[in-house]
């Protein structure tokens, strides 16, 4: 990358596997603006100080121009790690002085190409493979869930959920299938290979508990589909089940609305724990925790009137549509490229006394030295 780099160039980069690089291009010489974006969630500053050599954290993330985050309350969490622990301190709303620098700190929840998305859907509801889905549900409604095999998604205590559904509203066995769709992962680390057989021994559990030799209850893939499948899957779908344990933001759910038709649009249950659920405040939300709760929320969203699902719908879609994929990469490039290094040097240095890092002296957790740096 060193070698592509222009003066003139903007870098952004993406998740906490690159979270190194600004702090090795400027070990390097390299003065262009760094923004970096962190796609998974923050921890509260307690836990990140309980993690061994956490200091590290700060000379990596604070050689970015800009760090963004997907939810207030993960930025939030930074900036208290930053300010409570490390002792940096603040300039004007979202900046923090580090050495003889200024990094800002600002959120951006990522979004979906909406429009495009919901295009995809109206095509995709016609063709064969979907045609071919539904006429196998035999009029029956469907509930579909799509994610990849991690333990950060909830799977497990999703179809404990739908099996108290199952048990506790019965009137609906035989008139709904569940659709869990979940590509493996990893499939060669021990927790993530458990993970896949305990899900698949519950979904067994359960087809073997309420099954007839006409209905099957739930349907568990571990096969990957397309784009386009899965916008005519998410369209022909009454309810959808996005209900991670913890999730940055979870795109699932917000091509699950823009999915949708708005004459008669289907019903998202939403774990409040997504960071879509900050923005898609119209879904059932719901604690992924709580099956019985979750369960009764599968009920609410299957019997919903047409004329609530219109206006959950309506006030979903456009927050997706003002703050789409194209609106959040304009918003933080735009942050990104509006900051002067120069005008950065001139507030670090004109910060009040201590307004670079925490002395070593102090009773909170040092910043290595420059050498260990």
């Amino acid at each position: 990358l060193e070698k592509l780099l222009r003066p003139d160039d903007v870098i952004w980069v993406h998740d906490y596997h690159l979270m190194p690089l600004a702090k090795t291009l400027r070990d390097r010489g390299r003065r262009n603006r760094i923004g970096f974006f962190l796609h998974i969630p923050c921890p509260p500053p307690e836990i990140l100080a309980a993690l061994p050599n956490h200091e590290r954290l700060v000379p990596a993330l604070c050689q970015y121009d800009l760090v963004g985050f997907q939810t207030e309350i993960d930025a939030n969490n930074f900036s208290r790690y930053l300010a409570d622990e490390v002792g940096l301190k603040r300039v004007g709303a979202d900046g923090f002085v580090y050495d003889d620098r200024i990094v800002r700190v600002g959120v951006f929840p990522v979004g979906v190409e909406t429009e495009a998305f919901s295009r995809l859907a109206r095509r995709a509801v016609g063709s064969a493979f979907v045609s071919e889905v539904m006429a196998s549900m035999v009029g029956r409604a469907m509930i579909i869930g799509v994610d990849r095999l991690d333990y950060s998604k909830g799977i497990p205590e999703r179809m404990a959920a739908f099996e108290r559904f199952l048990t506790g509203f019965p009137d609906w066995r035989g008139l709904v299938t569940y659709l869990q769709i979940t590509p493996r992962s990893r499939t060669d680390i021990a927790e993530y290979a458990e993970l896949g057989r305990s899900v698949g021994e519950a979904a067994g559990r359960i087809n073997g508990r309420f099954g007839e030799a006409s209905w099957t209850p739930l349907r568990y893939i571990n096969k990957a589909h397309s784009r386009t499948a899965l916008a005519g899957l998410y369209r022909s779908a009454r309810v959808a089940l996005v209900t991670p344990l913890r999730d940055g933001m979870n795109l699932v759910a917000k091509e699950y609305i823009a999915a949708q038709d708005p004459e008669n649009p289907g019903v998202l249950v939403l774990s409040r724990f997504a960071g879509a659920a900050r923005e898609c405040g119209a879904a059932v939300l719901v604690n992924p925790y709580d099956p019985e709760g979750v369960a009764i929320a599968i009920n609410r969203a299957l019997s919903m009137p047409l004329e609530e699902r219109r206006m959950r719908h309506v006030a979903n879609f456009r927050v997706l549509v003002e703050n789409d994929l194209k609106h959040w990469a304009e918003r933080f490039l735009g942050l990104l490229e509006d900051g002067d290094p120069a005008n950065d040097a001139s507030l670090a240095a004109g910060a009040p006394a201590g307004g670079g890092h925490r002395p070593e002296t102090s009773s909170k957790a040092a910043m290595p030295s420059a050498a260990s740096r």
